[in-house]
Order: C-alpha cells, then sequence, then structure tokens
C-alpha cells in the first residue's frame, strides 16, 4: 500500500553528507529521510536518475518505513570499499574498516588509467594479506576488449569476481566466455538494479554472481524474492546510502545473501557525518542489523539548501504521483 503525499512527508528530511573522498563523482550525497510507522527510511536515488527509475527506490523506502521486517541476525559481514585513490592512501583507508576481510576496490574511474587500477589493486593486496578477498568494481565502464585487458593484468591478484565490467547483459557474457581461462567470476550489479528484469542477466548466463541492492529493487521484500529466483549466489550492497538506508540493506542481508561473502554495507566509513549519532560502522569486520535513530541535531546540521530540500520534495511528488496512478 502507497502512504498518501502528506503521510510521507509529514516528518521527513533533506541531508547533504561530506564525503572523505571523491565517489561516484561527487563529495556530497543528498539523500531524504523519512518516519514511517516502522521507523526511519530512505528515498535515496541518485540525483541524474529520472523519474521512473527513482520510482522503485520509494516502493523500497516505503516497503522499509511501513513494514515489520524481523531480523534473522544480529550482524552481517561487510567489506572495505577502496575508491579510485593512489596507493599510498589505502593503507589509511583500510584502517576504517578494522577486522574487515574483504575489499572492493573501484576501477575504470575516468581520468585514471589500468596501470592506476592495477597499483591500486596490488596495494590493497600486500596491505590486506594472501588470504583476504578482493573483488574490483568498474562500473560498467569497459569495453569487452579494455575489460579482458584489465582483468588478464589483475588476475594474479586472486580476485574474488570482477563487479560489472561491461555495460550490457550482452557484453558481460562475451567477457565472461573470453575469459574463462583467468579464473576470475563475473559479478553484475547494474544489469540487475537499472534493469526491467532483474534475472535477466542470470537467465543470460551472462554472470556468476548478482550484486543487489534494496531501494533500487523496491526494498526489502521485493529484492529478497529476486534473490529466491536468481539461482545464483548473492551479495547484498548499498547505493552510498545514510545509515538509515544501510539498516534497510542490512536487514536484507541478513535474511537473503549468499553465506560466504561479505556485503557492502560498511560505506557509512566514507562520510565525515551521518543522519544519527549511531551509525552502522563496521566493528570487527561486521555491520549490526537494526534500525537506527536519527538525531535531530544531524539532521539540522547536515540539512540541504532550501533550494535542493525543494528540489527533493517536488520530485518525491513527481514520483510518488507515478506510483499512485501504476
Amino acid at each position: 500500500m502507497l502512504p498518501d503525499l502528506a503521510e510521507l512527508t509529514a516528518d521527513a528530511h533533506v541531508v547533504a553528507l561530506p564525503m572523505r573522498v571523491r565517489f561516484r563523482g561527487i563529495t556530497l550525497r543528498e539523500a531524504m529521510v523519512l518516519r514511517g510507522p516502522s521507523g526511519w527510511t530512505e528515498f535515496s536515488p541518485f540525483v541524474e536518475y529520472d523519474d521512473t527509475e527513482a520510482a522503485a527506490w520509494l516502493r523500497g523506502a516505503v516497503d522499509f518505513g511501513w513494514t515489520a521486517h524481523e531480523a534473522a541476525t544480529d550482524s552481517v559481514p561487510v567489506n572495505a570499499t577502496v575508491p579510485a585513490i593512489a596507493p599510498d592512501q589505502v593503507e589509511a583507508l583500510l584502517e576504517r574498516y578494522p577486522g574487515c576481510t574483504t575489499a572492493k576496490v573501484k576501477v575504470a574511474e575516468p581520468g585514471t588509467t589500468i596501470d592506476d587500477d592495477v597499483a591500486r589493486v596490488a596495494e590493497v593486496r600486500r596491505v590486506m594479506g594472501p588470504t583476504a578477498a578482493v573483488r574490483v568494481d568498474a562500473n560498467g565502464l569497459w569495453s569487452v576488449d579494455q575489460a579482458a585487458e584489465a582483468l588478464e593484468r589483475l588476475a594474479p591478484f586472486d580476485l574474488q569476481y570482477a563487479e560489472q565490467p561491461c555495460r550490457t547483459v550482452p557484453e558481460l557474457a562475451e567477457l565472461r566466455s573470453r575469459i574463462v581461462g583467468l579464473g576470475v567470476r563475473i559479478a553484475a550489479d547494474e544489469s540487475v538494479r537499472k534493469a526491467a528484469d532483474p534475472l535477466a542477466v542470470a537467465r543470460a548466463g551472462a554472470a556468476d554472481v548478482l550484486v543487489v541492492k534494496a531501494q533500487p529493487l523496491g526494498g526489502v521484500s521485493a529484492a529478497r524474492a529476486v534473490i529466491a529466483e536468481a539461482g545464483l549466489p548473492c551479495v547484498v550492497s548499498s547505493a552510498l546510502d545514510t545509515s538509515v538506508g544501510l539498516g534497510m540493506g542490512a536487514f536484507l542481508a541478513a535474511s537473503a545473501m549468499s553465506p560466504g561473502y561479505a556485503a557492502g554495507l560498511g560505506t557509512a566509513v566514507m562520510f565525515t557525518s551521518d543522519v544519527t549519532a549511531d551509525p552502522l560502522l563496521p566493528v570487527g569486520g561486521r555491520v549490526p542489523v537494526r534500525r537506527v535513530s536519527v538525531s535531530s541535531e544531524l539532521l539540522e546540521r547536515n540539512a540541504a539548501s532550501p533550494e535542493r530540500t525543494a528540489w527533493w520534495r517536488a520530485r518525491l511528488e513527481r514520483v510518488h504521483a507515478l506510483l499512485a496512478a501504476s
């Protein structure tokens, strides 16, 4: 059931959280947090997404804020996230993820080279040691030829998988067939969360692992259904959420993620501030599975400008109208 707009906006706040380093091309992460009868929830599709794509994110916000999800466990393991930083910054960054034995390393960042990527991954492997799980994430920015070349150079670092190396499902399928001898598994992220059919990549045999995110798939309940149907190992990840949204992901990971993998839900580390005084930060390589209590002081301190707040409220109104008409 879709709450009416007045109920959604009765206790809604737009924040702009400062980031420690540039990630996905931004240094401020804007988000809207709302309070539903089951607790705080989050609506935070990236600003470049259109209203149609943002509609799934609003369904996710409603699902979490208006449904009393049960926690299947009290914590989940998480990975460290390494942006496209210089190798000499890697060790200090990893110290912010105490106890994490998995790292996801961003590669293919515009303005960088494969040499930069190799140096970054090599340093992560050196710092974390030979038993750590190391993933790379290209966000679909390589061609098939570029991905094949890059993964050949990165394979000696014993990758757990390469996430979304190419943009399309046919490209992923072609790449997967070309690198079969490398022993590098392919994970799909954008081909799941941005697809009209999130299971198409699995049906095409184009990936070995699916990366699922609660908000873009319409919430915990909808994402859990995708995982159940996928027939592939699934890793739950964040969409650069506040700790409210990370809580949503943690509930999903606790109930549906494949064992033996770390979730990508340790990203509160990437912010210098949050919406709660008790953020979901990694401790002992894990984050707790719980809803967070939002701090009015931090909402005020991190409030977006009046212009950006008006933009988000207008966006929410448009997206709500889309859902109401569907």
